[in-house]
């Protein structure tokens, strides 16, 4: 498997892994106020997928251009 491939597999986890994060952010915030001790912890670990994700994003896309 070639580093691009790599990289692409690693975007496609992260996405999924963001998308779940996603969720359960909103699906917290739809509890509100029952669960607010959780908001915060929940909400920096989106954020750490979120940018964990745009890294390998550009990373790919810099790859590709060096193709």
């Amino acid at each position: 498997m070639s580093k691009l491939d790599e990289m692409g597999k690693k975007v496609r986890k992260l996405q999924l892994r963001a998308a779940i994060a996603k969720i359960r952010l909103r699906d917290l915030a739809e509890n509100l106020p029952g669960k607010w001790r959780e908001l915060e912890e929940v909400a920096e670990e989106t954020s750490a997928v979120f940018a964990e994700l745009d890294g390998a994003r550009r990373e790919l896309a810099a790859m590709k251009k060096l193709r």
